[in-house]
């Protein structure tokens, strides 16, 4: 009975130093994930950032998250993300990517369950000239050669950083999803709102038209030219509005909310330029970028890979210790005995050939892991560079409407209108003017919205934001 007591006491000992060696679980909290560095952003932008993104200043935001925000035709850019960081399910998948990674790491680094084995013999084993044995207990563990656990424990953490930083990568693409969706959005208001003034000016002009007609001073040929020009722009308006639908669904797609799901018109935005040149951005972007981060910590996985794999050809050891119940075989007298035995164990690692292509499928993995990182950094300049030029032409076309055309069309619409009232110009020459300003006025929309999407990508590749100077609207 003692003997038994203590073989189940060292089995509870080793049982609590194998809990012991277990390393602790990390909990990371999916908002404090999501909304981390949305203050910074919100100052570097410049930007008036809602009371949501303002409370993102509290260092425990886990304790302190934000409330989902209410979309109202007082939300800014900064809510739209806040809402989008909270609720988009593609980023929540990643995090919980994450998540799996993190737990990966315990996993890899824990010794293997110990093996415990009960033998009861039903036809009695001798034991010597007098003994038998009736039932044996069996306790052993297997210890992984010497590094091993430490170089998979490793391998996992290397991949958990890499899907920390995927997550991030997925972070930065929800804002900038979100940043080109309500964009575009206001760039369809603007739109609506410069047809509709548009409209509103030729109609205008068919009064005046008219009203030269009445005084037999013009054609009834330029009353019907106004009047086309206005269906004209009212099917303009109409196509317009009706494209309000699918632009919502596609804000409201990256929101996580039903497709329908009415959206205010976005308020006015100013253009912001950054003072970065080109080199310092593609500096930064190879720096700084988390899909590159997240190969270089696959690299490393592989590396160790490489390591781990050399190990195969050393043998994993296991310890135990075995009980044996004896008894006195039958017409003997005398007492039961126990019986000890302690066991040490390897297995025989002789499949070089086996280990060898292990180390080589290691290295070559590695290899691609570089080879990947390298064709990456070649995509990401390319994709910066289209960007980036995209960018300074968006930026070129809003000083040249906003500082030249716009204001030289206005003046054309003016004049022209003053010579047609005195007959030195005709109803097309009006109507033309007209035209060029609402064209001149559209695209200017366009380059702000453009140019406004662009940084937006521009700071997704690069992983951070860039240093801005804000420059008014005089129109």
């Amino acid at each position: 009975m003692a003997s038994r007591t203590l073989l189940a006491g060292m089995t509870v000992i080793m049982t609590l130093w194998l809990i012991a060696c277990q390393s602790p679980a990390r909990h990371v909290d999916y908002r404090s994930a999501a909304l981390t560095g949305l203050v910074d952003r919100a100052a570097t932008e410049n930007r008036t950032a809602a009371p949501h993104a303002k409370r993102l200043g509290d260092h425990d935001l886990a304790a302190d998250a934000p409330s989902l925000p209410v979309l109202s035709t007082d939300s800014t850019l900064a809510d739209y993300v806040v809402y989008a960081l909270l609720e988009n399910p593609q980023l929540e998948a990643q995090f919980n990517r994450w998540k799996a990674a993190l737990e990966e790491g315990i996993i890899e680094g824990t010794l293997p369950d110990p093996q415990f084995t009960y033998r009861y013999y039903i036809v009695r084993m001798g034991a010597g000239p007098d003994m038998e044995q009736r039932q044996t207990m069996e306790l052993s563990q297997v210890f992984p050669w010497f590094g091993k656990l430490k170089l998979r424990s490793k391998r996992a953490e290397d991949e958990a950083a890499a899907q920390k930083q995927l997550f991030e990568a997925e972070r930065l693409r929800v804002i900038y999803e979100v940043k080109d969706a309500y964009y575009e959005y206001y760039y369809l208001a603007q739109s609506i709102h410069n047809t509709r003034e548009s409209r509103r000016l030729t109609e205008h002009m068919e009064g005046v038209a008219r009203a030269r007609y009445r005084a037999d001073a013009v054609g009834h040929a330029d009353v019907i030219r106004a009047q086309v020009e206005l269906g004209r722009l009212d099917d303009r308006v109409r196509t317009q509005e009706d494209l309000r639908a699918p632009a919502m669904a596609r804000l409201n797609a990256v929101l996580n909310r039903p497709a329908d799901a009415e959206l205010p018109w976005p308020g006015e935005i100013e253009p912001v330029s950054t003072n970065l040149d080109d080199s310092d951005i593609l500096a930064l972007a190879e720096e700084h970028n988390p899909q590159l981060k997240a190969m270089i910590h696959t690299i490393d996985r592989e590396q160790r890979g490489i390591a781990l794999a050399r190990k195969e050809y050393f043998p994993d050891i296991m310890v135990g210790g075995e009980w044996m119940d004896m008894t006195m075989m039958p017409g003997m007298s005398g007492d039961s005995r126990d019986g000890w035995a302690v066991m040490v164990g390897v297995n025989v690692p002789i499949w070089w050939h086996k280990y060898a292509a292990g180390v080589r499928q290691a290295s070559a993995r590695h290899h691609a892991a570089q080879l990947e990182r390298l064709d990456e950094v070649n995509a990401l300049r390319t994709r910066l560079a289209r960007a980036l030029y995209e960018l300074r032409d968006a930026e070129r076309k809003i000083a040249l409407y906003r500082d030249t055309l716009i204001p030289r069309a206005e003046a054309s619409v003016g004049a022209t209108e003053a010579a047609f009232r005195t007959g030195t110009a005709t109803f097309l020459e009006l109507l033309e003017s007209v035209r060029v300003l609402l064209e001149f006025e559209l695209s200017h929309q366009r380059a702000l919205a453009s140019q406004a999407q662009r940084l937006a990508e521009v700071e997704m590749w690069v992983g951070r934001n860039l240093p801005r100077t804000q420059h008014n609207e005089s129109t």
